[in-house]
């Protein structure tokens, strides 16, 4: 049999000098590897430039491949962050081969069941064993944590990351001016966003730890591992033990009702303590305190994730991205209504969506 890949529509290549380092490379791993060049697919995409395609193995299971331009796209977080979670027991894909000079990676494969496949957005409490699934993942991940291996999450990139929403967000998208009392509000919200979230305990930080990343890998017979899978973490930093939480429970696809999101998160915050990730101010004892210091995380990622997504669709021709920003506005105007420090925020917000303010709890305004 040739080694050579089969072009098939869902695998295209716009290079033609790339389609032919990656039949080099491929041929290379064929036989050694056992890969069956006809079963070549597409697998999954992301927001980057990576892209991933699946192949089968003569013994019957399948291998996954990291398509990345080394000019847009560094692989080495990539094995380093793989190295540090195996490490703390998780389970991530194991790096077969890797061809750094093109930007190919032959990687092992976690499945195609990912945990948003199997949660029932009708019924919160079905999805409670799978998200304690997640949260032991999570703890595992944390309490692995060590200064100095991964880059910070310093005040820098938290304040780069903020400045994609007025940059690209209200400027681009909803193509307004960024100045006078608009830019004093953000100046101002912004500065307590940071500030609140540099006081948090440090921890390793996934970054986009949510369903869609999560794998339910299946072992002999079908039946279900226990251990999640996790992906897209290259990423990862060291930051607030506040991140990834509000990450998980605060999704980009999907939403919960806040009782379902304090279940989960109570829960978290109960086996984080008893690991001594929550020796903090009052933490220890007061849940209260935590959640409202998730929620000041969340709303530094709600306010990037929505200028990323406009940066997606205006930028990089991802439109796809942008029908999940009205989620994110909700976010942001929940938490925002809560506090009276980010009462100039929300009026902001709504006066940008040209709509009214929103109902919820009121942590902070008595």
């Amino acid at each position: 049999m040739s080694c050579s890949p089969v072009p098939t529509p869902s695998v295209t290549w716009s290079d033609p000098d790339r389609l032919r380092h990656f039949d080099v490379w491929f041929q290379s791993l064929c036989t050694r590897e056992g890969l069956r060049p006809d079963s070549l697919r597409l697998a999954s995409a992301d927001a980057s430039f990576r892209r991933y395609l699946r192949v089968d193995t003569e013994g019957g299971d399948s291998r996954i491949i990291m398509d990345a331009p080394p000019e847009k796209e560094n692989c080495e977080p990539f094995v380093r962050v793989a190295g540090l979670m195996r490490e703390a027991g998780l389970r991530v894909p194991e790096v077969l081969d890797w061809e750094r000079t093109q930007g190919f990676m032959l990687l092992s494969d976690l499945g195609q069941d990912t945990l948003m496949a199997r949660l029932d957005p009708d019924n919160a409490t079905a999805n409670l064993p799978r998200y304690l699934q997640a949260v032991d993942a999570l703890l595992a991940w944390q309490q692995a944590s060590k200064p100095g291996v991964l880059p910070p999450y310093d005040e820098a990139l938290l304040r780069r990351e903020l400045q994609l929403f007025p940059d690209w967000y209200l400027a681009r998208h909803r193509q307004l001016k960024v100045e006078g009392k608009r830019a004093e509000t953000l100046g101002r919200t912004f500065d307590i966003i940071v500030a609140r979230n540099l006081a948090a305990p440090q921890v390793y930080v996934h970054r986009d730890f949510m369903p869609r990343n999560l794998m339910i890998p299946a072992v002999a017979g079908g039946t279900p591992a226990q251990q999640l899978g996790v992906l897209d973490f290259q990423d990862a930093v060291y930051g607030p033990v506040t991140y990834d939480v509000a990450s998980l429970m605060r999704d980009a696809f999907l939403s919960w009702e806040e009782d379902f999101v304090i279940d989960i998160t109570v829960r978290y915050w109960e086996k984080a303590r008893k690991a001594g990730l929550m020796d903090f101010e009052d933490w220890h004892s007061d849940f209260g305190a935590f959640y409202r210091a998730v929620e000041w995380m969340g709303l530094q990622r709600h306010l990037k994730v929505a200028g990323i997504f406009a940066r997606l669709t205006l930028r990089d021709g991802k439109p796809k991205y942008l029908a999940d920003t009205p989620r994110f506005i909700g976010y942001i105007r929940t938490t925002a209504h809560r506090y009276r420090e980010l009462a100039p925020l929300l009026r902001l917000i709504d006066e940008v969506e040209g709509l009214q303010g929103a109902s919820g709890f009121a942590f902070g305004r008595v």
